[in-house]
């Protein structure tokens, strides 16, 4: 009787540590499920949906499959084109300056004799988290043909006005130095903090060496902050290709197109034109397009480090 007893309870004591070993488990997917819903409700749903809607084109008021279509669109539309030489030649200039300022930047905000060090840190940290809208609208109100504050200094020095967002090559100047002014401290301060990793062992191993502070920063100094160069780069050359807000509260994308990104011209085709199919298949382009270029740079720089 007590054998048969203790035969019928085990199965009930070995139950309760199964149970124990399922409710970390429970617990996790209590904690994990809000956060799994809420990605799958406003990232991965409009995510797949504006894959599929690149495929389709509004006829008849009707969604209807077409393909690759949309992107062959885009092989022929001389506006988009246009809009991906823009970005270029934006980016060929802009990241490039705006990276060499955040070093020299930089090195400066490192120096010892430097005084109040946190202080320089925070103003020149404080564009990058500025309003994009409000300090588009400052410059614009900067870079007016007249009155503006850009001109009225260019008369003072006795120079002639320049038609800042009317002319081409200077409105993409405009658009150039905007960005450069909110970014270059933002890329300043990454760089700083990966330049006080640096050991002053290093500095002074370059000292006995007899070399300058030129030499150090350059031969010595600038090889160990490659790792954080790169990321300031591809961040950089991602905000650019996805640039927006400052060319088109600024220009509108003009003049003549002269400042059209891909992102403002997405804009207009999907919430000016309700063409909202081509605005997807721009949009997974732009998204494509930063990949290929992310990897690019990615691989340009494995391959330096091998050498």
């Amino acid at each position: 009787m007590t054998s048969s007893a203790t035969a019928l309870r085990t199965p009930r004591a070995s139950a309760a540590p199964a149970r124990r070993r399922r409710s970390p488990h429970t617990a996790a997917w209590l904690f994990a499920g809000p956060t799994a819903v809420l990605f799958t409700a406003f990232f991965a749903y409009p995510l797949g949906a504006s894959l599929y809607q690149s495929f389709t084109a509004r006829r008849d008021g009707v969604d209807v499959w077409v393909g690759l279509d949309q992107y062959r669109r885009l092989l022929d539309d001389p506006a988009f084109l246009h809009s991906l030489v823009n970005t270029a030649l934006i980016l060929a200039v802009q990241v490039p300056v705006m990276i060499g300022l955040a070093l020299v930047l930089a090195v400066l905000l490192n120096q010892s004799w430097l005084r109040f060090r946190a202080g320089w840190r925070a103003v020149f940290f404080l564009p990058a988290i500025t309003t994009l809208v409000a300090y588009a609208v400052v410059f614009q109100v900067l870079l007016r043909t007249d009155g503006g504050l850009a001109n009225q200094l260019l008369h003072a020095l006795g120079l002639q006005p320049v038609d800042w967002l009317n002319s081409p090559t200077w409105a993409r100047i405009s658009v150039i130095g905007s960005v450069t002014w909110r970014w270059t401290g933002y890329n300043a301060v990454i760089l700083l903090a990966g330049l006080q990793a640096v050991g002053r062992d290093q500095y002074e191993a370059a000292a006995l060496d007899g070399a300058g502070p030129l030499r150090t920063h350059t031969g010595v100094i600038l090889p160990q902050l490659r790792p954080v160069v790169l990321f300031c780069t591809i961040t950089s050359t991602i905000g650019t290709l996805q640039l927006f807000d400052e060319n088109y509260v600024l220009t509108r994308g003009g003049p003549g197109d002269a400042t059209l990104t891909p992102v403002v011209y997405l804009y207009k085709v999907g919430f000016q034109q309700l063409d909202f199919g081509y605005a997807a298949a721009i949009a997974w382009v732009v998204v494509l397009l930063i990949a290929a270029v992310s990897l690019l740079q990615f691989r340009l720089y494995g391959r330096e480090r091998r050498r």
